[in-house]
């Protein structure tokens, strides 16, 4: 995976602004400045801006991890307003492709405009419902209180922009601007299409609606269209000891390092299952390390419950009995690369299409294991043999396949009870990857079961774990009347954390 190099940050020249969820820097263009772009400028701009990392809270909502700096909102279910400034982004989408020469680098610029446009929409719309879809981003042509888009029309418009973005890599040619593969066609055309995977499974629910056509749709991609081959192709951003462009938990200038406490959600489980990735993920209790334990004993591991109130969690932190994250986050610049969607999660997702019966040919037991097999590996290259990073727990070959034999492992049971097998071990092995993917696979299958203590619970119902963000203030401010029909005809009026998406129903 080439890593992001200077280059694309001098193409911006004055234009740079640093996003605030990653230390990427990305060009933002201003139509009043006299600077003149170009399309591979304003690709880089848009595949930066898609890949934005938000790396805390994502952690935090997903219970994986514990922060004790202060009570954070996510980290007690309160989500708070969404608001639709990633969408700005995508205006640069039509000049992009209109600057491009016509002939195939016209369509490979199509192409990633397409994809793009997919990729926001669909983080948007997973976050509150209904949104403006087919009337947004038309300001320049007057429509400014665009009108709401129904969750059904804004998924089937996702599909079929990634359908077109397909075709469009299909015809296009290598280009430049492209900070993550290079500008290959043939790696954009597998995450075009792996994504366009991973939004259908997201609409499991929705498996009977003939407008959607979910099964088969999935298994055409599968069997006719190029998806992930292994993690090389990856979308994810690669790191290097270059300012602006080192692991998000860096040490350099980064007060947060005393903040972090495992959580029982990974801890916990991962002993259960005696699995090493463990001593990869965390650090020992260093009071436990005082008192004769060793790095390498599952017993110098300490979680807290994520759904403990505030008070008892840091009264955990100041007695020092807890883990705090692995050393290898903080002291490596160039820690493991950061996926947005992952080979290993697309193994994960085909066991789960093949226990669903969208697929056959392939029991989900050999993509659930290979699903496992990746992901540990993937922890395990990108980890350097050193004692502090890995604890003498080293993930080899052999321990793999004797991990992988372990009845509490093994793929058996009930439909259902390979779900949850399915699910956790996915939730276990993207620990502080892929976005908010544990959250939303949380609510979409109950599985791993998020704890919820009515004590420390921010939510409106003190009972649940939320379902979605509330809408934001600029468009009650800006865009009333449309905002208002939307709540309506989705949750009856009422913009709460707790109502049901259609996608859900």
């Amino acid at each position: 995976m080439k890593k992001f190099i200077s280059k694309y940050v001098l193409l911006a020249g004055g234009l740079l602004i640093l996003n605030g969820c990653s230390e990427f820097q990305e060009i933002n263009t201003n139509p009043n400045a006299a600077t003149s772009v170009s399309s591979e400028m304003l690709a880089t701009n848009l595949i930066l801006n898609a890949t934005s990392i938000s790396y805390l809270d994502p952690a935090l909502l997903s219970k994986a991890i514990n922060h004790t700096e202060f009570p954070n909102s996510l980290q007690y279910n309160n989500l708070g307003k969404q608001e639709y400034s990633g969408l700005v982004v995508l205006t640069n989408v039509e000049k992009m492709i209109s600057l491009a020469p016509e002939g195939a680098l016209k369509n490979s610029f199509t192409g990633l405009g397409k994809f793009v446009r997919a990729w926001r929409f669909y983080d948007l719309t997973m976050r509150l419902g209904d949104i403006p879809y087919a009337d947004a981003l038309r300001g320049e042509t007057g429509t400014i209180r665009p009108a709401y888009s129904t969750q059904k029309e804004v998924f089937l418009g996702i599909l079929k922009e990634l359908e077109e973005a397909d075709v469009a890599f299909s015809q296009g040619t290598k280009f430049a601007g492209d900070p993550i593969y290079n500008g290959d066609v043939t790696k954009w055309r597998k995450v075009v299409n792996t994504f366009a995977l991973k939004v259908l499974l997201t609409l499991s629910a929705k498996e009977s609606d003939t407008d959607l056509n979910i099964k088969s749709r999935f298994n055409t991609i599968v069997t006719s269209k190029p998806i992930f081959e292994s993690s090389a192709d990856n979308f994810q951003r690669v790191y290097s000891d270059v300012a602006g462009q080192r692991y998000p938990w860096y040490k350099l200038n980064n007060q947060g390092l005393i903040y972090p406490v495992m959580s029982t959600m990974i801890v916990d489980k991962l002993k259960d299952l005696e699995d090493y990735r463990l001593f990869y993920y965390a650090a020992p209790s260093p009071v436990k390390v005082a008192a004769g334990v060793s790095t390498s004993s599952y017993e110098a591991y300490r979680a807290v419950n994520p759904s403990a109130v505030y008070s008892d969690l840091t009264a955990v932190a100041s007695s020092k009995d807890y883990s705090n994250l692995n050393a290898r986050y903080s002291e490596l610049a160039n820690s493991e690369p950061i996926y947005l969607i992952g080979y290993s999660v697309l193994q994960f997702m085909l066991a789960e299409a093949s226990l669903r019966g969208w697929i056959v040919g392939t029991p989900a037991s050999t993509y659930y294991e290979n699903a496992i097999r990746t992901s540990m590996q993937f922890t395990a290259n990108n980890t350097p043999d050193n004692a502090d990073f890995h604890h003498n727990r080293k993930i080899t070959a052999d321990y793999i396949t004797t991990y992988l034999a372990s009845p509490k492992v093994k793929l058996s049971g009930t439909p259902e009870q390979q779900l949850e097998k399915i699910i956790t071990q996915r939730y276990l092995g993207t620990f502080l990857q892929s976005g908010f993917d544990s959250y939303f696979e949380n609510r979409r299958t109950g599985y791993p079961v998020f704890p919820v203590n009515p004590l420390s619970n921010n939510n409106t119902d003190k009972d649940k774990i939320p379902v979605r963000w509330m809408y934001p203030d600029t468009e009650i401010n800006y865009n009333y009347e449309n905002l208002t029909k939307a709540i309506q005809s989705q949750y009856g009026g009422n913009d709460d954390y707790n109502q049901k998406m259609w996608l859900l129903k």
